[in-house]
């Protein structure tokens, strides 16, 4: 999306920034959300009470058992190696495993997370995710995985133009592969932001981060490659298209590692990790704000007008322009970094590879 003009001082624009991580309270009560600042936890609960269509008491339930989940899970799919097909959260926040045989699924079960045996091999459902890919990109497309169908998924908006060989290929393909039409555009979301300010354009503040003792901004990539200088200090980096990070070196003389949560307060964060299909998440932007939602897919390749981006995090969460380089966040551990928006969807870049391609810790 295109750059507005923005005023905001370099006090806004690294508040808005955030570390990664997983704080527990002092204490902790039947109504508390371990590593959940109370703003947080109050949108997260209100925002999946009303999508579930559950009681607030429940969403505190599901919200408290998640991080559980997903630790059983990641270390449930680690250990079975290929056997396992990924895995997910099911509406209950409980981990789902998807195998090929029942002696794996035995083996899952002991973990104390649920089996399902499927029919397609992650290597299967890769072979044909990179079949799609090694087609020429079309604007407007995504192509994800969803581990809760065991497909690949074929995203085609309205707006894509010259889509046919791409479907016809998908069918090609077989059960492994879903077409889904959807409407409108998909943007990279520079656009009207806020917190950081260069060249006409603004953006939002990702992930405040040390190297030597000198801090940076981990951002957006198509933020850093657009503005060379920025009110907080020149861009260091820039990888997009293929990937959708980049780097700030932050001379303003402040990089907390908490994320703004637009009403005074800030949401600590300590550890980065990784996205889990349906994982409830928040995400704060200089536009939308502070905004709820839940991971649908990963690996996920979108192309954007400016080329193809590869391996993000598909949410649920409102992104609009101006959020790009904003923070992707469960409780406090973080997550990603805002790339861009479908229709009803937004795209985030995994933080731990911006962090390990720049050799970069996240601020206490």
């Amino acid at each position: 999306m295109r750059p507005t003009p923005s005023a905001r001082t370099a006090t806004t624009l690294v508040a808005a920034a955030a570390v990664i991580g997983f704080l527990a309270p002092a204490t902790a009560t039947a109504t508390t959300i371990e590593g959940y600042s109370p703003t947080v936890q109050s949108e997260a609960v209100s925002s999946l009470a009303a999508e579930a269509g559950i009681s607030e008491a429940a969403a505190t339930r599901l919200l408290r058992t998640q991080a559980a989940s997903v630790e059983t899970l990641q270390k449930a799919t680690a250990s079975l190696g290929s056997r396992a097909a990924d895995g997910y959260l099911d509406d209950n926040a409980r981990p789902v495993v998807n195998v090929l045989d029942q002696a794996a699924a035995d083996q899952v079960t002991a973990t104390g997370a649920q089996a399902r045996v499927v029919k397609h091999s992650s290597a299967a459902l890769a072979g044909a995710q990179n079949a799609l890919q090694s087609l020429p990109a079309v604007t407007h497309t995504s192509i994800g995985l969803d581990p809760k169908s065991n497909q690949v998924v074929l995203t085609v908006s309205d707006a894509a133009k010259g889509a046919e060989a791409l479907v016809k290929a998908a069918e090609a393909l077989g059960d492994r592969v879903r077409v889904e039409r959807t409407s409108g555009e998909m943007h990279t979301a520079i656009y009207n932001g806020e917190a950081i300010t260069g060249g006409g354009t603004r953006c939002s503040v990702g992930f405040n981060t040390n190297r030597g003792g000198q801090n940076y901004i981990l951002d957006a990539g198509h933020c850093t490659r657009a503005v060379s200088q920025w009110n907080v200090g020149p861009s260091q980096g820039a990888s997009f298209p293929n990937n959708d990070y980049g780097l700030i070196r932050n001379t303003s003389g402040s990089g907390p590692g908490a994320v703004t949560l637009w009403n005074g307060s800030t949401q600590r964060i300590a550890s980065a990790g990784t996205a889990t299909v349906g994982q409830r998440i928040s995400k704060s932007g200089s536009t939308t704000r502070l905004t709820s939602g839940s991971v649908q897919r990963l690996n996920v390749t979108v192309n954007y007008a400016e080329g193809s981006v590869y391996q993000l995090i598909q949410t649920s969460a409102l992104v609009n322009p101006g959020d790009s380089g904003g923070c992707l966040f469960a409780g406090s551990v973080g997550l990603g970094i805002t790339s861009g928006k479908g229709s009803g969807t937004s795209y985030f870049q995994p933080v731990g590879e911006a962090m390990s391609a720049y050799g970069v810790t996240l601020n206490p």
